[in-house]
């Protein structure tokens, strides 16, 4: 599925993998790092900072509850990617005076992938990137159709897992990439 959306040109890949064991996180990490590599795409890994640093990869993505971006900052050093999810103004504010380099705020809709609470909606999403001026990733439930209203509230990136992978993985994710391309030559 990787390198589907990989051909398909994705440049952004995070590993979110919550069932195996720390031997098996860390060489799915290393397998995906070296692919994303071949195709010159940023290497997230989802809450483990040690795992994210063996494997090489680009950056970290942080939970609420996983190590302090402080901490993570000394595992990945200084020119690492440390991400953090947030789901209130207040979580976002102090994610960016701990040293973020983004925040993933959300879910901005309802979502499927994980139990992540309530929705946020893009009203919130909108007051994220007026409290911060870090880069904000929507996340939870985007799909082409809501597309619009996420990248009209601000949002300088999405996460998406759902809306590309339910079906033909090469088609939906350049049908995204068409389109945020078309928003981002407005903007």
């Amino acid at each position: 599925m990787t390198l589907i959306a990989l051909r398909a040109g994705v440049r952004w890949v995070q590993y979110r993998q919550k069932d195996k064991s720390r031997r098996q996180l860390y060489e799915e990490a290393l397998g995906l790092r070296r692919l994303t590599a071949d195709f010159g795409a940023v290497f997230i890994v989802n809450d483990y900072a040690d795992i994210a640093a063996a494997v090489d990869a680009d950056g970290v993505h942080l939970g609420q509850d996983d190590l302090p971006i402080a901490e993570a900052r000394k595992v990945m050093g200084g020119d690492r990617i440390i991400g953090i999810s947030t789901h209130s103004i207040k979580e976002a504010v102090e994610a960016e005076s701990a040293g973020a380099d983004y925040i993933g705020f959300g879910p901005v809709f309802p979502t499927l992938t994980k139990d992540a609470g309530e929705p946020k909606g893009v009203k919130s999403l909108r007051e994220i990137k007026q409290a911060v001026r870090i880069p904000v990733v929507a996340i939870g439930g985007i799909s082409l159709k809501n597309l619009p209203s996420v990248i009209s509230a601000g949002a300088d990136s999405v996460a998406v897992a759902s809306a590309i992978l339910k079906g033909d993985i090469e088609e939906n994710a350049g049908e995204f990439l068409r389109r945020i391309g078309k928003f981002s030559r407005k903007i």
